[in-house]
Parts: structure tokens; sequence; C-alpha cells
């Protein structure tokens, strides 16, 4: 059995930013018993361990490092997609013995939190819904056992807040994700609580521009991303299709006579689009679709405009498109064509930027 409880000890006190004197004075040692422990040379009495794991708001396993080998656990899990599919309830209490058996391991804490989770929320059963709750919570002092990449303590506080949604607890729900929102992720949810169940459209609206803003962001990156993938398929149609797609739910968001940041996404989705149809042999719309795109690579450089006017607002704080080929439009534009490696796109693309 493997402890890393030296290193957990050096990572978690370097999270809290705190040094090895600092550390020793919370726990009433010496300077040189820190050092010690996060080397490896001696470990701490148990007592203080404990106080270690209650200070860093961790579990005792968590800090020690220790994890489960017991294999069956994967397999129970997958036991309760089978149960849940079927709506058997003999999943709940299959939960509850694997708690016991496992109630240090987080896979299996999260897992049985899911599957309370399930049945509370498509019942609208209340005591499953606050039991999946409590291992929520159970499972974030585990956190630090968790291997998949998709769960964090965000993402389980966004499971518990929609629990509070289903309970009618709008205003738990709101406190939670909104103390809980690193970098923005959760605007939308901020901005529907606050809207459709709080009667506060105010308050809500700057959330939903920030969540509107990110969904276009991560709208275009995906369409130009996929339409690649189509491509190197040689599903050069479908491609097309995607962005065309892409192109007529941003006209009706916006509309291509208004000139501001949108001009980059316009040039973008029109490199994409012409591409396809070169590769489908029609080279004369190819050209047509790229003269296009210059167009607004030389609108958006002669006077960048960094807001974006939608509907009957215009927004003017848009770091959150920033968009990762190039500050300015033709670098974009140039970035994505050299991503694209295609000699005769870039031959047209310099045909279509002369005027």
């Amino acid at each position: 059995m493997k402890i890393d409880l030296a290193e957990n000890v050096r990572r978690f006190r370097k999270e809290r930013r705190l040094t090895q004197e600092q550390l020793a004075e919370v726990l009433g040692v010496t300077t040189g018993a820190v050092y010690k422990w996060e080397s490896g040379l001696s470990v701490p009495d148990i007592s203080l361990i404990v106080e270690m794991a209650d200070f860093f708001d961790t579990s005792v396993d968590v800090l020690l490092g220790y994890r489960v080998k017991d294999n069956r656990i994967q397999s129970v899990m997958q036991r309760f997609d089978e149960l849940c599919r079927t709506r058997d309830k003999e999943a709940l209490t299959e939960a509850e013995k694997v708690l016991k058996k496992y109630p240090h391991s987080f896979d299996a804490v999260h897992g049985c939190a899911a599957v309370y989770s399930f049945f509370g929320v498509g019942e609208g059963n209340e005591a499953y819904s606050r039991r999946a709750m409590e291992l929520y919570e159970q499972s974030r002092l585990l956190i630090g056992q968790n291997t998949d990449p998709k769960i964090s303590d965000e993402t389980i506080l966004a499971e518990i807040a929609l629990i509070h949604v289903l309970l009618k607890e709008p205003e738990r729900a709101l406190e939670i994700i909104k103390a809980h929102n690193p970098d923005g992720i959760f605007c939308d949810s901020v901005g529907l609580i606050l809207t459709l169940l709080l009667n506060r459209p105010d308050e809500a609206e700057p959330y939903l521009l920030e969540g509107m803003l990110r969904s276009m962001s991560a709208l275009l990156n995906s369409l130009l991303g996929y339409a690649s993938v189509l491509s190197a398929r040689g599903e050069f149609d479908a491609a097309q299709k995607l962005l065309e797609i892409g192109l007529d739910l941003l006209n009706k968001l916006h509309g291509e006579d208004v000139s501001d940041f949108s001009d980059k996404m316009y040039a973008m989705l029109y490199i994409g689009i012409a591409y396809a149809r070169l590769k489908k042999g029609e080279r004369d719309a190819a050209l047509a679709l790229l003269r296009k795109s210059a167009e607004y690579v030389r609108r958006f450089d002669e006077a960048p405009d960094f807001s974006l006017k939608m509907f009957v607002v215009e927004i003017t704080d848009l770091t959150l498109l920033h968009d990762s080929f190039g500050d300015s439009a033709r670098e974009s534009a140039e970035t994505l064509i050299g991503y694209l490696k295609d000699p005769e796109l870039g031959k047209l693309w310099r045909e279509a930027q002369e005027k």
C-alpha cells in the first residue's frame, strides 16, 4: 500500500501559500518537524495527521494518499449504470452496501451520489435528493483521489446547486454557483436562476450576456474544429453545411451589416466554407468566399471594434471573445489558413486580398 503523506503535506501547504515555518506555527511543532515530514524522513503522530486534514479541509485518507485498489468498484459503477437505465431501485440498496464497504473511496461515494440524484430528481423524491447532496459533499472531501478530468469540485457543486433548484431552493442554488464560478463558466445558470426563478432580470442580464458570449466563442471554435474533422474524412459537403449553420446563426443573432468584433467571426467562417468548396472542386466559389472574408478582415483591422452589438444591446467587455488564432483579423485568418495546410487555398487567399 503506497502512502503519499510527505508529498501531500507539501502540496496542501503550498496550495495554502504557507511556508514551513507558518505551518509549524499552526500545528505547534518545530519547522524542522515539518521539513522532515515533507522529506519523508519522519511521520507525524496520528493526532497531528488528523489536525492537518482538518486544517486543509480534506480527509485523512486523502492526506495520506491512500487509494482503494479493489477493482470491484468499477464493476459496481457499471452495475449502477445498468440499474439506473432500467429505473431499478435496487440501485439504492446496492449504493448503501457500497458506501459501507468503501466509505473513503471517491469513486464509490461520488457514484452513489449520482445514483441518489438520478432517482431523487427523476421521481421528485426529496429524501433521495437530500441524500445525494450529502454524498456529493462527502465526495468533495475525497476529491484528491479523483482521476476523471471531467469531474472537479466545481462540477460537484453544480450538481448540488441543481438539486437545490429542483427542491425549490433557488436562493441556495444561486449562492453556491455564484461563489464557485471560476472564469464565469456557470454564468448562464446564474442568469437563468435570477430571471426565471427569482424574478431579478436586471441582475441576471450581465450574467446572461456573458453566457451568450462564451457560447458564441465556444460554438465558433467547435464548428471550425469539427468541420476540420469532417474535411479530414473527405466529407466536404457535411463540413460546408455545418459551417453554413454557424453563419446563419451568427446572421440571426447579429447581422452582417454591423461592424464590430463579429467581423472576425465572419472572416473565419467564410474561410472554412471556402476550404470545403475548394476541396469539392468549386474554385471560383471558394475565391468569392475568400474575398468576402478579406473584406471583413480589412474592415476590422482598419478600425478594430472590440464590442459586439446583438439584438438591442451593445457588449463592450469582450475579453471572453479574444480568439486563440491571433489579435488582428488578418493574423487570425492567416493562422487558420496555415492550419488547413492547403497550398491552393493559400494562393487563393493572396489573390482574394488584391483590390
